[in-house]
């Protein structure tokens, strides 16, 4: 617990990423250029720069993975430190991998899943403690049973093996000093192994009894609120990564929206379909929204046509590309999986300008989509998802995970494949000819790039 607290107080490096782009170009005018943002090769960057150049939301979401399935022993700040470093290390030998630093495409979608079935497993779920307003990570799972009074709640398990305790109470001029010496204090025969003081907060770990304990707590005015977790020592293994998630998701005085959209980068990656010959891209709505310029990777610049709200698609045109390699859009026969073919970003872990593939679960949520599990890594959305035969299913396209409070973990993000048929339709109400004979998925994609101001 010693090395969870002490990553609170690193700081994060900053690095500057990069691309090139041109503005769309005009029938008959010169090419202008409008913004030059440059990239250092990600084959060139050190681990931490890698990290460094992925969206501070991205960055929760990694560490908050790490430290679901045991790599990760820190505070989930989204802060680059060689601990995050060394537990992509760690996560990679474990799986006898090469321990690079740097997660690749199919490791990070690995990482994702695992740790979503961790979560799963737990029944972790954000809350909002009713007498206090807190906002508060709890394992549904491991305390189902919940009892609320004036003073706070508390859950635990059916054995009393496990038990969490978030109490409020009013107290006249408190100081994180003050509080944290009484609860050193109380109950009577707690041993402190670790505590650490500032002017917000107090944390205190140690042993009560034959149970580890682990005690985060703040005030606002006259107001404190302070969660408490024990445990039996045998649980340690299960309950140490909860620990670190509900430190990170423990937010005593949440102000503003309780939930949002992660910041739109200035610079974003997606994976687009040739459907025609001629030149029209199907692509990721959100991905393409805002530009100032878009940008198809070894083309040239790209005119976004048209939209489809509902379904999160997009039709792109670039102008005078040849060897272009169209994808049959006739469907195949779509059971429990699918194979998703993109590319990924380059400013996201492991990202390159290679296709590669990740295999993908089904679960049907409305007629014309499908939820899509693990999420394919950050750059893939707008891929194209085939059958086993290699036949058209759908696009997957990556939702933006929703931050809930600035000291809140990130949950594990969502994708979906929208429907082989659905595709067709928005093709058509756009009178685009998909005249695509190819099955190759790989020859088909090309890298969508978006320039924001």
């Amino acid at each position: 617990m010693r090395s969870m607290l002490a990553a609170t107080l690193m700081l994060a490096s900053a690095t500057v990423t990069n691309a090139q782009t041109t503005a769309p170009q005009v029938p008959g005018t010169k090419p202008r250029v409008v913004q030059t943002v440059p990239i250092k090769p990600p084959a060139l960057q050190t681990p931490s720069e890698t990290a460094d150049a992925m969206a501070q939301a991205e960055r929760l979401s990694l560490q908050s993975d790490l430290a679901w399935v045991g790599q990760y022993n820190g505070a989930i700040t989204g802060d680059v430190s060689s601990r995050m470093v060394d537990a992509i290390k760690g996560y990679q030998k474990g799986k006898g991998g090469k321990p690079t630093g740097v997660l690749n495409p199919q490791e990070r979608a690995a990482l994702a899943e695992t740790a979503r079935r961790k979560q799963d497993s737990v029944g972790w779920k954000i809350m909002t403690e009713m007498t206090s307003g807190a906002r508060i990570g709890i394992p549904s799972k491991l305390v189902p049973q919940q009892a609320t009074d004036a003073n706070g709640s508390k859950w635990t398990s059916p054995t009393g093996t496990v038990q969490v305790m978030l109490s409020r109470r009013k107290e006249a001029n408190p100081t994180t000093a003050k509080l944290a010496d009484a609860e050193k204090k109380e109950p009577a025969g707690r041993k402190v192994d670790y505590i650490v003081v500032k002017p917000d907060f107090f944390v205190l770990s140690g042993l009560q009894g034959l149970k580890k304990f682990y005690v985060r707590g703040t005030f606002k005015g006259d107001e404190v609120r302070i969660m408490t977790i024990l445990y039996d020592q045998a649980m340690e293994n299960t309950v140490e990564p909860v620990v670190i998630a509900m430190s990170s998701a423990f937010n005593a005085f949440p102000t503003g929206p309780q939930a949002g959209p992660p910041p739109r980068k200035t610079v974003e990656y997606g994976t687009g379909i040739v459907v025609s010959d001629d030149g029209a891209i199907l692509a990721d709505r959100l991905v393409t929204d805002s530009c100032l310029a878009i940008t198809i990777g070894g083309y040239g610049s790209a005119d976004r046509l048209a939209e489809d709200k509902e379904h999160d698609l997009a039709l792109l045109h670039i102008y005078g590309a040849r060897g272009l390699k169209p994808l049959s859009l006739a469907s195949g026969i779509v059971k429990t999986s699918v194979d998703v073919v993109g590319i990924a970003d380059p400013q996201n872990q492991g990202g390159a300008a290679n296709v590669s593939t990740v295999r993908g679960a089904l679960a049907p949520v409305t007629a014309s989509d499908s939820a899509l599990s693990p999420p394919p890594a950050l750059g893939f959305s707008g891929s194209p998802a085939v059958d086993g035969e290699g036949k058209f299913a759908g696009v997957a396209l990556s939702k933006p995970a929703m931050v809930a409070g600035p000291t809140t973990s990130m949950p594990a993000s969502q994708a979906v494949m929208v429907s082989a048929e659905a595709v067709r339709d928005f093709l058509k109400a756009n009178a685009v000819t998909a005249n695509g004979t190819s099955t190759d998925a790989k020859s088909a994609v090309v890298r969508v790039i978006c320039v924001r101001k």
